[in-house]
């Protein structure tokens, strides 16, 4: 018989290429995905603070959005209020112009033409904006940092410590309420060098849990998106729902495991709602 316990490196090895890779597609979908949100910024800005949009329709908007994308996340109407403010902060004076058609012109046109625009973004007195730590972290992390820190300075810099340390959202929140910018001396050196690799991985490909990265692509929803198949989901869940209400009215004996539960069948894999009854005989 084999001895397996000498593949342990080899284990090790793989793994971490794997998180690493797992990591560069987690940051590319994050920069195309701060892309459409800023081109969106870009449009919803242009729209409302020119008067071309009347009250509510953000919502109006959100709610046909969700209906002919279902599944989709990301696109509340307090989201894209957020995805103006991130747009209004980081834009191209340009389009930010008093002359509100040409503003509303543009902006439709940098929606239409992809999420590219994102890529050139610079700061005045700026040299050298710091495009790929830009990218490298989240939206709710821009959002925090944009809500929480005025100065743009000081922005960059929890930019930078984000992705250099790979942040968390609660820890950046800490770090902006400990005003770590005041205190950079105090800040532990190569924190992230003394950490193994797949350590470091892991911790990079947190940095983007609580982001919709692939939400926006629907891939649930790809080829179900007609109105037929979309209602037999819906009346799914609902009788799921019911079942499951139903069964937790007889109490501690039954066991609800869940909807669309996965079983390795023979080595294929299965899909059922699956029901257990616990009641022991006496």
């Amino acid at each position: 018989m084999s001895d397996y316990s000498g593949y342990n490196e080899a284990v090790q090895t793989i793994k971490a290429a794997i998180l690493r890779s797992q990591y560069q597609a987690a940051k590319g979908a994050n920069e195309v995905q701060l892309g459409l949100y800023y081109s969106v910024g870009a449009y919803v800005s242009a729209n409302t603070r020119n008067g071309f949009w009347g009250t509510g329709a953000l919502k109006v908007i959100s709610d046909q959005l969700q209906r002919e994308l279902p599944g989709l996340r990301g696109f509340s109407e307090r989201n894209l209020k957020y995805m103006r403010t991130f747009f209004e902060e980081w834009s191209d004076a340009r389009l930010r112009s008093s002359d509100g058609a040409n503003s509303a012109l543009a902006s439709a046109e940098l929606l239409a033409g992809g999420t590219h625009a994102i890529r050139h973004l610079q700061l005045p007195n700026c040299d050298g904006f710091p495009y790929d730590e830009f990218v490298s972290i989240g939206f709710t992390h821009h959002r925090q940092i944009l809500t929480s820190v005025k100065n743009m300075e000081e922005r960059l810099f929890y930019i930078h410590l984000c992705a250099q340390e790979h942040y968390s959202v609660d820890a950046l929140k800490h770090a902006v309420r400990e005003d770590v910018y005041h205190h950079q001396g105090e800040l532990p050196n190569n924190f992230m060098k003394a950490m193994p690799a797949s350590q470091q991985a892991l911790r990079a490909i947190s940095l983007f849990k609580d982001e919709y990265l692939l939400d926006f692509i629907n891939v649930e929803e790809l080829g179900v998106r007609d109105a037929a198949d979309v209602d037999e989901r819906v009346v799914e869940q609902a009788i799921v729902y019911n079942v499951k209400d139903f069964i937790m009215a007889f109490g501690r004996d039954f066991t609800f495991v869940g909807s669309q539960y996965r079983l390795d069948a023979f080595g294929e894999d299965q899909f059922i709602d699956l029901l257990f009854f616990n009641r022991e005989l006496n």
